[in-house]
């Protein structure tokens, strides 16, 4: 076992269930752990050296309409709470934050980062919900050097950069999170149907469960057309899958579509288990799809339950502030504010470039998260634990309830 490993295990805590977790945060929100962190974001509470060092420019890029709006506002308010919680400052600096609108395409959410590069002059990025986006983003970013910490979207593609940094993981690690696990269950043997989009997402999820099913899943991926809107026509390949000899069925998809491919899913009858990940029922997606959801298994690297104290703070603040649970979306954008409190002022007196920024995001160590303790890899994503969920019923209503824990990856 390594260093990290054995001080991983050390750090790791119980999982709460649901109603112990919404009855802690309730609480601690009564009493007000949020109140009194959100109260403080004024301009006349920050210290004298706070005021008198020039303030530091963010660009936040998420969509902001279409399909992957959910995630865009998931990404906005999770990383706005860090700010309010922190007096809208990071590494003892006032933030001015620039937000620009991703999109739907890698067009728009390339032109999304040209502008805050060239135009706005942000000194750092985060955001980018799509990773056609990180990748059409990419030499943008690697040559004007401006660091972008990515807290969603991290394609398989992209690899050897230096300016760029996710919080949240890449985008084969949910589906390699549940392969193995599926495999144990179907010990006795039978056929995975698999079925995505065809972008560079659902290819990435379908090799990812491949690598650690450990054998054939028995049937070649079905990869549906990519749809900017909604209403997606799931019918002829759900009919296939319904028919064939499949005894599980591997999915990913995100935002809207999601809604559709579940609600589909049980219209057109398909009994099939059901394993995705978190993304197929995450946040307002589960309210949307309600009992058609029901059952299904899902993996993810964090539970608004989880029992450490950073995360009562951020949920509890998350709950009171948006009355909502937090989603995987929230965390990785609240934590890249965390990484850039740490980063900026790792940087050193005076006015930090972006250069020096990027520098001290390696020297960052462990991150006290919400989701428990990690850290980058040499591919400046996170080392972290992985769990298993499922849709069922949970103090009279239905929510992704964690089971176990499936595996660390990074």
């Amino acid at each position: 076992m390594s260093e990290l490993d054995r001080r991983r295990a050390l750090d790791r805590r119980p999982v709460l269930d649901r109603r112990q977790a919404l009855r802690l945060l309730a609480a601690f929100g009564a009493g007000g752990v949020a109140a009194s962190g959100l109260s403080a974001c004024s301009t006349g509470s920050r210290s004298p050296a706070v005021e008198s060092r020039s303030p530091i420019k963010v660009g936040l890029v998420a969509p902001r309409s279409g399909i992957n709006k959910m995630i865009g506002d998931e990404l906005i308010n999770g990383f706005q709470l860090y700010l309010a919680l922190h007096d809208d400052t990071l590494g003892g600096r006032r933030v001015i934050l620039v937000t620009a609108d991703e999109g739907g395409t890698a067009e728009s959410g390339r032109a999304a980062v040209e502008k805050l590069i060239k135009q706005d002059r942000v000194t750092i990025l985060t955001g980018i919900a799509g990773s056609a986006t990180m990748d059409a983003v990419r030499e943008v970013v690697e040559s004007s050097q401006i660091p972008l910490i990515g807290s969603n979207a991290s394609p398989t593609t992209l690899q050897g950069v230096r300016y760029i940094w996710r919080t949240s993981y890449v985008d084969d690690e949910p589906a390699k999170a549940l392969g193995r696990y599926v495999s144990d269950k179907m010990r006795g043997g039978g056929v995975v149907a698999l079925i995505a989009p065809a972008d560079q997402s659902g290819r990435d999820a379908i090799e990812g469960f491949r690598a650690t099913f450990g054998r054939s899943v028995g049937s070649e991926p079905v990869y549906t057309p990519v749809s900017s809107a909604p209403g997606s026509d799931f019918q002829p390949y759900l009919e296939s899958i319904r028919r064939s000899n499949a005894t599980a069925v591997f999915a990913f998809y995100s935002g809207g579509q999601a809604v559709e491919f579940v609600k589909q899913y049980r219209l057109f009858g398909v009994g099939q288990d059901l394993y995705a990940p978190a993304f197929l029922t995450e946040g307002v997606l589960l309210r949307d799809e309600g009992d058609n959801a029901r059952g299904i298994y899902t993996s993810v690297n964090y539970s608004p339950d989880a029992a450490n104290e950073a995360n009562r703070r951020f949920a509890t603040a998350y709950q009171k502030t948006y009355n909502a649970i937090p989603t995987t979306y929230a965390v990785a954008a609240y934590d890249a504010g965390l990484v850039l409190d740490m980063a900026i002022g790792a940087a050193g007196g005076g006015e930090p470039s972006p250069q020096a920024i990027n520098l001290a995001m390696g020297t960052l160590g462990s991150i006290d998260s919400p989701r428990g303790s990690w850290q980058f890899n040499q591919n400046r994503t996170p080392l972290q634990t992985w769990y298993l969920r499922q849709v069922r019923p949970d103090g009279g209503v239905l929510a992704n309830v964690v089971l176990t824990e499936l595996t660390t990856l990074g």
